[in-house]
Order: structure tokens, then sequence, then C-alpha cells
């Protein structure tokens, strides 16, 4: 047909992402913890939301998104990539290079596993400590029935 726009096929729908940032503050709530800023990438790296609490630094969001990237990017979470590369700097460095600086290997960026172990997408969060951060991702993902994706085994 012509003219015809074609749709692309959504594994993270927006409402669900919604879904899950909402539970991942709530806790946050909950936990007493400082403003976070939280970033959900698809398998793109694409944005489907991004959200700054009130009174969140503003270098936050730029962390989220580089933890979110990282784990999507190494198909790990952002953690566990810099606990097996501690000892690798220059590699770390690169890499933070390749992505244009959108490269946080610190806790906080975990994946998002269909029921297949496929990657959907990637969880950022910054604003508490790293395991709090990962924390709050891993809430956020449990909450809408996915699988969070820390380290394989």
């Amino acid at each position: 047909m012509a003219g015809q726009v074609y749709a692309a096929r959504v594994m993270l729908p927006r409402k669900q992402v919604r879904g899950l940032i909402d539970a991942g503050l709530a806790l946050a709530r909950e936990l007493s913890l400082p403003p976070l800023s939280v970033v959900v990438l698809d398998a793109g790296g694409h944005a489907v939301v991004a959200e700054r609490e009130d009174g969140c630094s503003p270098l936050r969001f730029p962390v989220a998104w580089g933890k979110a990237n990282a784990a999507l990017g190494m198909g790990i979470s952002s953690g566990t990539i810099g606990e097996r590369n501690a000892e690798r700097p220059a590699f770390l460095a690169s890499v933070a290079a390749a992505a244009d600086g959108r490269f946080i290997p610190v806790a906080g960026g975990v994946l998002i596993l269909d029921d297949d172990d496929c990657v959907m997408g990637a969880v950022g969060v910054s604003g508490a400590s790293s395991e709090q951060d990962q924390q709050v991702a891993m809430h956020g993902i449990a909450s809408q029935q996915w699988k969070a994706g820390l380290a394989p085994d």
C-alpha cells in the first residue's frame, strides 16, 4: 500500500515501563533514599521512559543513562562490569570512549530479561548508593513480572 508506515514491535510497553519506574521510586521513598533519576532503555539503546525526582542533582540523569547503557552494551549488569574489570582500567576507559561517555560501570544498571532470558532493555538508577540504586532497579523490574539480569553464572 502506498504511503504505508509500519509500526515497530514494542518489547517494553511504555505503560509497563511507567509501572516499573513508579514501583522503584515507591521503594526508594519507603527506604527514605535521596532523590533518584531512573532511565529505561529498550534493547536498541533508546530511552523508553526517563524520570528525575524533585531535588535530584543534575548529573544523576546522565549517570543513570550510563549505567543502563553499560549493562545493555555488555550484556551484564553495570556493577558486574566494574567488578570483573577493576584491574583493567584501560579497558574500561576504552569502552567509555567507544560509548561516547555513556558507560558507567558501577552497580545500578540492570538488564530486563524476557522468559527466554533474552534482553528486552535495561534500567539505570542513580542518586543513592550503588547497591541501593541496583535494589530499586531490581524491584521495579520484578513489579512488572520481568526478570532482572545481573550476571550469568
